[in-house]
């Protein structure tokens, strides 16, 4: 990049890089160099090639043209596993983590102590991980199961592993997306660290605010391209998102004054029914006796850090916890508790807050995924009308805007962002008198974002959104805070964000 020193050989270069899928030229003549030490921002849109450069410098594709580089020696064969992994790796939002192996199983697969010898010495693989995980201020045991982690500790210790084969080039794809604000902090922190030790990081966000905190560098694509490659210091927030999106530019964030316009129109119209009523609700260890009411059409926050409540407080409204106390009403009728079915066919739909594992089925289509909650709705006498299906799936394509080839298409080849639209459509499939919705916008791109906003604000449900993110709690006309267990503070109208955030930290409980 601009910034590496003449005569300096960088640590990583990708050199006119293309690389085409079919029809689709996904990486067009990509030149990049990033140098030891650094932390380098990939941004751009859903489909402007940053996954394809990811494979490509990861060696899990070769590139139809162009090379990759490290420390000056071309990149090995694709074949060489081992070779790449002392070189490159990446944590992915979705966790490679093996969740019935062990803490310490997990951090020394493949080379686990005395494995050469035939015989695993556990007792220093033990030791090693205790020391490891003192290094990364761990607080979980070398014997623990890793898939009581949180994703958190997760991702260290996915970063961990990655420097203990050799690596000194980390990609992190999305790696705030499921994260508290601590969490996020102290991943920064260790960032901050290893790149003192030379290790580099290449830093893939659409939290544009946090590419100013922890990057050096700004790389920007589009349609495959390389668009910027700049540092930080000189690219403004306003030409980084026009640099993002080219000349679809305007109205791309959005802010208070629409969610404030929106208040403003529906005070007009006077107070519409209560169609979601939560009284006294308690989620053992984690709720304790929290009540909301939400209006038809209105947009209430539900803000909090990690053990808050929120999360659980949710889940109990769509059936995936049974609370221990307390009651839940969807337009008038008591929910049945514990019950995923009886929430769904009262009124509730779902968008849960990791959508790999539990908002679609990869190894379906998308019409298949998006008629999952109807299918009594669109069969008879036990056949599934693929008419309908197609119907309802062609609808919501359009309303939610869905780049997908055709209504066929696996979910699993789609963006992210077109997954989470996917994941959208599959709640509004059955018209919800509540939308139930947890971190809708994680991890997708500006432009999904802003779609995703979209209906959410023409929605005529009653939404529970639950979300930390700011640009998220500003579509809200209400934002409840809860902090403990419990709802400790209610926002409404127009809000500062240091008030909100001190809120959510606790600040003043």
């Amino acid at each position: 990049m601009s910034s590496i020193d003449k005569g300096v050989v960088p640590l990583v270069e990708a050199r006119g890089l293309s690389r085409r899928y079919g029809t689709t030229l996904a990486l067009d003549n990509v030149t990049m160099t990033v140098a030891a030490g650094r932390s380098v921002a990939l941004v751009g849109r859903n489909g402007a090639g940053k996954s394809t450069m990811v494979r490509l410098l990861t060696g899990l594709d070769r590139p139809d043209s162009g090379t990759v580089f490290f420390a000056g020696e071309p990149a090995p064969d694709i074949s060489a596993r081992s070779a790449w992994r002392s070189r490159v790796a990446c944590v992915y939002q979705k966790s490679t983590i093996i969740p019935d192996l062990s803490v310490g199983e997990n951090l020394f697969l493949n080379d686990e102590p005395g494995a050469g010898m035939g015989t695993i010495n556990w007792r220093e693989t033990r030791r090693r991980t205790r020391d490891e995980l003192a290094r990364w201020a761990l607080d979980v045991e070398a014997d623990e199961p890793a898939g009581a982690l949180t994703v958190g500790q997760k991702q260290l210790l996915e970063i961990a592993r990655a420097l203990r084969q050799g690596s000194r080039f980390i990609i992190l794809d999305e790696p705030t997306a499921r994260l508290e604000s601590r969490e996020i902090s102290q991943l920064f922190e260790h960032v901050t660290r290893l790149k003192k030790e030379g290790v580099t990081f290449l830093f893939i966000s659409h939290h544009l605010q946090e590419i100013y905190e922890i990057c050096e560098e700004v790389v920007v694509m589009r349609d495959g391209r390389l668009i910027v490659d700049a540092p930080v210091s000189e690219l403004g927030h306003d030409a980084l998102v026009a640099a993002m999106v080219g000349e679809e530019g305007a109205a791309l964030e959005p802010g208070k004054a629409g969610a404030a316009a929106s208040r403003a129109s529906r005070a007009d119209d006077g107070a519409p029914p209560i169609v979601l009523d939560v009284e006294g609700l308690s989620v053992d260890g984690v709720v304790d006796g929290a009540s909301m009411q939400i209006r038809a059409g209105e947009r209430v926050g539900l803000a909090g850090l990690g053990g808050s409540g929120k999360t659980e407080f949710a889940e109990a409204i769509v059936g995936e916890l049974v609370p221990s106390a307390g009651r839940i009403s969807v337009s008038g009728r008591v929910l049945r508790p514990g019950r995923v079915d009886v929430a769904r066919d009262t009124g509730v739909g779902y968008v849960p807050e990791d959508r790999h594992a539990n908002g679609f089925c990869a190894n379906l289509s998308v019409e298949e995924n998006m008629a999952l909650p109807v299918l009594h709705r669109i069969s008879r006498m036990g056949f599934i009308s693929r008419a309908r299906r197609r119907q309802l799936a062609m609808s919501l394509i359009e309303r939610l805007q869905i780049k997908v080839s055709g209504p066929t298409q696996n979910t699993s080849e789609l963006s992210g962002g077109n997954q989470q639209k996917t994941v959208m459509g599959r709640a509004l499939a059955s018209d919800p008198d509540v939308l139930v919705l947890g971190y809708p916008t994680a991890g997708v791109d500006i432009a999904s974002k802003q779609a995703l906003f979209a209906v959410i604000e023409a929605a005529e449900s009653a939404v529970l959104l639950v979300s930390d993110e700011i640009d998220e709690l500003a579509i809200c006309d209400r934002v409840l805070v809860m902090f403990g267990g419990r709802i400790v503070r209610e926002f409404t109208g127009e809000w500062e964000e240091r008030e909100m955030v001190a809120a959510i930290e606790g600040l003043g409980q």
